[in-house]
């Protein structure tokens, strides 16, 4: 049996990982759409449904890029889609997304309870101060 390095935010629903994992997802899940949060990526064709939805790390005033990649997600989910995403090592952005998913979702009802539900998905997260600063100003808690 192969380990994976991509875990479930949502029980057979959400994916989420690193950049590495995509083609793994791919054929050992049945997800409908790929999100790529990663700035950096180049916004090419690919074989599969992949969504570009770029949030650039380290950097202040990122509530609009996240909110953007928030509800595509939680619009997705709503319509039955199954969805993995990722950033480049699926630990900051992809944790930043995560928190706000579950939030928008009411798998959470505070950015911790989120980011605990998150990091016990995903060990690897780590999501930046910026980041959070972010999430704080979409959602309007602590």
């Amino acid at each position: 049996m192969t380990t994976k390095n991509y875990h479930e935010l949502i029980e057979d629903r959400i994916f989420i990982g690193g950049a590495d994992d995509v083609k793994d997802v791919l054929k050992d899940e049945k997800v409908d759409v790929v999100y790529d949060l990663r700035a950096e990526s180049p916004n090419a064709d690919s074989e599969y449904n992949r969504i570009h939805s770029p949030i650039v790390d380290d950097e202040a005033n990122q509530e609009e890029s996240i909110k953007k990649s928030i509800d595509q997600v939680v619009k997705d989910y709503n319509e039955g889609k199954n969805i993995y995403f990722h950033c480049q090592g699926g630990s900051n952005r992809t944790g930043t997304v995560a928190i706000g998913t579950l939030l928008s979702l009411g798998k959470a009802s505070t950015i911790e309870e989120a980011e605990g539900i998150a990091k016990n998905a995903r060990p690897k997260i780590n999501v930046k101060t910026e980041m959070k600063e972010a999430l704080k100003k979409i959602y309007h808690n602590g």
